[in-house]
C-alpha cells in the first residue's frame, strides 16, 4: 500500500447512509411546480439560504441550513438495491466481476470504510481508523447487503462494525418512538433496545479484565502459545489489536454509555437509535476515529415504496431532522465542524413518477439511480450552496452531474489521503485509490 501523507482537510468523516433510499422529492429536491403525479403531497419550506427551499418535514435542517450544502445531481446506473449499496458504499459505479446481489464476496470492491482502514495511518493506541455502527446492513429475507466489507482488499482490512442495534426482519425505523411497519404503520416492541455492543478480545478476554491493563497483559501472556499459534492471521492480529484499542482507551469506551450523557443532549438528538446512533458518532470522532459510517435505517429502511407520505412524515423524517440537526449544531459549536466532515446520503433516489405496487397499496415511489440529493456539512465545506440541478421531474441531472466516484473523492481528499495514493488487493495486484475527482464547488 501506498499512501504518502498530506494535511487531512479533516480530522474524521461521518458518512449517514439511509438504506433503502432517500426521495429527493420528498426532501431535497422537491417539484412544487410539476403535476401532483410528480410533485407528491408535501410541501416545500424556506430555508435560511436565500432561494433553498427544502420539504416542510425537515424544519430543523432548514433552520441551520448556513451550516450545510447539497449536490441535487448524484447520478449511478443501478436501481438495485444491492447493487446500489455496493456502489454507495465502494465508491464505484462498476459492478465488481461475479458480483453477487444476494451475498458478499471476496471479489466484490472494498467499501470506502475499508479502504481508510488501510490506508489511513495506524494510531500508536491501535483505535481502529473507521468503525461502522450501529449494526451491518441486512435485508428483510436474510441477506446481507455487499458493499460494506473489505472484498478484494483482504480480510485484515474489514471496518470494524459496532453492532447496537438489534436486527428484526420485520421492523423499520428509529425505534422505539419511530418504529413501524410500511404496511401496517407504527409497532411496538419491547425487546429491541438499543445497547452498547458486546465487544470482547479472542480467546476470551471479558471486558472487565482488560480495562484492567495488568489483567490484559497478564492474560495475553498465558495466552502465548494460542497467540503465536494464530501469529501468520493477519485478520485476527488486526481484530485483536483494534478490540485493545477500543476497550482500553477510557474515553472511547465512555462514549458507548448512554448513561454518562447529559439527558438535555439525548433529548436534542432524540431518544430513538436514529438519535443514539448520531450521538455515538459524535463522541467516537471526538475519541480519535478517523471515519464512522452510521446506517440510519436497516432493513431498507427508506425504501418508500407504499405508504410513503405517512410513513415519511410520521417515522423516517422526523428523527432524521432532528438528529442531523443536533450533530450538525453540536459539532458547530465545539468548533469541530471545520474538522469533521459529514456526508448523507443512500444507495439511490426515486422515480419522477408516482404508483402503487398493488391495487390495496397506498401510493410510493420506486428505486432510482438516476438521481440522488446528498446533504454535505463541514470539513471545510461551506454551507448554503447547491450543485447541480435536475430536470423538471427530478429525473435526470441538468447541469453538473456527479458520481459515486466523486462522492469517494471528496471523503479520502478530506481525510488526507493523496490522489496518488495506491492499494494493493490480497493477490497484491495494485489499484488507484481516487476514481474521480472531489465534488467542485464546495469549498
Amino acid at each position: 500500500m501506498t499512501a504518502a501523507t498530506q494535511p487531512p482537510r479533516a480530522k474524521s468523516v461521518i458518512y449517514i447512509f439511509l438504506s433503502g433510499g432517500l426521495a429527493q422529492h420528498e426532501s431535497f429536491d422537491m417539484k412544487p411546480d410539476a403535476p401532483m403525479e410528480i410533485r407528491g403531497e408535501f410541501k416545500p419550506i424556506r430555508t435560511r439560504t436565500p432561494g433553498l427551499h427544502i420539504c416542510e418535514h425537515l424544519p430543523g435542517l432548514a433552520r441551520i441550513s448556513e451550516k450545510w450544502s447539497l449536490v441535487r445531481s448524484l447520478t449511478h446506473g443501478s436501481s438495485d438495491h444491492s447493487l446500489g449499496h455496493h456502489i454507495m458504499l465502494t465508491g464505484r459505479s462498476d459492478a465488481p466481476l461475479g458480483f453477487d446481489p444476494s451475498k458478499p464476496k471476496k471479489s466484490d470492491h472494498p467499501s470506502m470504510a475499508a479502504l481508510a482502514t488501510a490506508l489511513l495511518p495506524k494510531r500508536k493506541d491501535n483505535l481502529p481508523p473507521a468503525i461502522v455502527l450501529p449494526d451491518k446492513l441486512v435485508h428483510r429475507e436474510g441477506r446481507t447487503l455487499a458493499g460494506q466489507f473489505a472484498g478484494t482488499l483482504g480480510a485484515q482490512h474489514e471496518p470494524w462494525f459496532l453492532e447496537m442495534s438489534p436486527y428484526h426482519p420485520k421492523h423499520y425505523g428509529a425505534y422505539p418512538k419511530y418504529l413501524f411497519h410500511h404496511e401496517r404503520g407504527f409497532e411496538t416492541d419491547p425487546s429491541l433496545r438499543f445497547q452498547a455492543p458486546h465487544l470482547s478480545l479472542p480467546q476470551g478476554l471479558t471486558l472487565d479484565r482488560v480495562m484492567d491493563r495488568v489483567s490484559l497483559r497478564n492474560a495475553l501472556e498465558q495466552q502465548t502459545e494460542n497467540l503465536t499459534a494464530l501469529a501468520g492471521d493477519e485478520a485476527f492480529d488486526s481484530t485483536r489489536q483494534a478490540a485493545i484499542g477500543l476497550l482500553s482507551n477510557r474515553k472511547v469506551h465512555d462514549a458507548f454509555s448512554l448513561a454518562k450523557v447529559d439527558p438535555k443532549m439525548l433529548d436534542r438528538y432524540g431518544r430513538h437509535s436514529f438519535g443514539w446512533s448520531l450521538l455515538m458518532a459524535r463522541r467516537l470522532v471526538e475519541s480519535g476515529v478517523r471515519m464512522v459510517q452510521v446506517n440510519l435505517g436497516n432493513n431498507e429502511t427508506w425504501d418508500t415504496h407504499q405508504a410513503a407520505w405517512g410513513n415519511l412524515k410520521n417515522y423516517l423524517l422526523p428523527p432524521m431532522d432532528q438528529a442531523v440537526s443536533a450533530l450538525l449544531e453540536d459539532l458547530d459549536a465545539s468548533g469541530q465542524l471545520d474538522e469533521t466532515l459529514v456526508i448523507m446520503g443512500g444507495e439511490f433516489g426515486r422515480t419522477p413518477k408516482i404508483k402503487s405496487i398493488s391495487a390495496k397499496a397506498l401510493p410510493g415511489r420506486d428505486h432510482w439511480g438516476h438521481a440522488q440529493s446528498i446533504l454535505l456539512a463541514g470539513g471545510g465545506i461551506k454551507g448554503g450552496r447547491v450543485i447541480g440541478e435536475t430536470d423538471k421531474i427530478g429525473g435526470y441531472p441538468v447541469s453538473d452531474a456527479q458520481t459515486p466516484e466523486n462522492l469517494a473523492a471528496t471523503i479520502y481528499e478530506a481525510l488526507g489521503l493523496p490522489r496518488e495514493t495506491i492499494w494493493n488487493d490480497f493477490t497484491g495486484r495494485p489499484h488507484t485509490l481516487y476514481m474521480g475527482s472531489p465534488i467542485g464547488g464546495l469549498t
